[in-house]
């Protein structure tokens, strides 16, 4: 994986001025453009969209300071106007084009990544494989924004807008694994960016025949592998440091990539004010 990172990045050097097809790249190089995607963002802490925006704009900081004409840049970056390069150009360096043309700046610059795997060994991650049937997760769901640390309070909030009946009820229900009360973040941006919208379903988990009703939300999640990761400490930051060295750690070093599906949280137990939790992490994934 972290080679396909690295040749993604030189790909990406060598193509910044034409349009990048990341999913023919992805295949080309193994994977698929879901899990791409998906590494490279938990890896490099943003999206692979606002790196290959970001690279444009440090490359082309050269070219407006050389005072080429400006619409000419624009179109060589894949713009279709000097407005639309002049947003992106200042959303990058904090200044417009012609500001940098009097002052000289100030430019940001964004370097040329280069991804490497250290393996230290000092935590054990304690996973397991698992073949589930089609199921089902129903519940109460909601739009939320994504927020990669700290509490979200989106979430928090429709937990607690439900009765308490309503856990003990959505317990009762629960029939198959995942088992328990379930946090499932569901049809999740590829690029895993902070403050792009999720669905965040509060519930559990049935067989695919159980019949669903009419005041919860439904996800069907077809028949498929699962990684199965147990993590217990302060929650949530158990949970994310988790989530995050799945990425660092366990990915790299196994031959196993995601797959599209939504992902769960089982929490198994949790003290009483929730700042402590045992819970298991589980994501879809499938042979690399």
């Amino acid at each position: 994986m972290i080679s396909a990172l690295n040749q993604l990045v030189d790909f990406i050097e060598e193509h910044l001025t034409e349009e990048i097809d990341i999913e023919d790249l992805a295949v080309s190089l193994g994977t698929t453009e879901y899990h791409l995607r998906r590494m490279f963002s938990s890896l490099a802490g943003m999206p692979l969209s606002e790196y290959v925006r970001r690279r444009r704009m440090t490359v082309a900081a050269t070219d407006v300071l050389e005072r080429g004409e400006l619409l000419a840049i624009a179109v060589r970056y894949g713009y279709g106007s000097t407005e639309a390069f002049s947003r992106a150009f200042r959303s990058v360096h904090g200044v417009g084009p012609s500001d940098v043309r009097r002052d000289g700046g100030p430019l940001r610059a964004q370097p040329q990544l280069r991804f490497r795997l250290t393996v230290e060994g000092k935590t054990a991650m304690n996973t397991r494989i698992t073949d589930r049937p089609a199921f089902r997760l129903i519940g109460h769901s909601v739009r939320v924004p994504l927020i990669h640390h700290g509490p979200n309070p989106h979430i928090q909030a429709h937990i607690a807008s439900l009765p308490a009946a309503e856990h003990a009820r959505l317990k009762e229900l629960s029939n198959t694994e995942p088992e328990g009360l379930l946090q499932v973040s569901a049809d999740v941006d590829p690029d895993y960016t902070e403050g792009s919208e999720l669905t965040y379903l509060h519930g559990v988990a049935v067989t695919e025949r159980t019949p669903v009703h009419g005041d919860l939300d439904a996800i069907e999640v077809p028949a498929g592998t699962w990684a199965v990761f147990h993590a217990e400490g302060a929650y949530p930051e158990v949970l994310q440091s988790t989530w995050a060295s799945t990425a660092t750690d366990w990915f790299p070093s196994n031959p196993w990539r995601l797959r599209p599906g939504p992902s769960i949280v089982a929490v198994l137990d949790r003290s009483a004010d929730f700042s402590t939790a045992s819970c298991e992490l589980w994501l879809p994934v499938e042979r690399a």
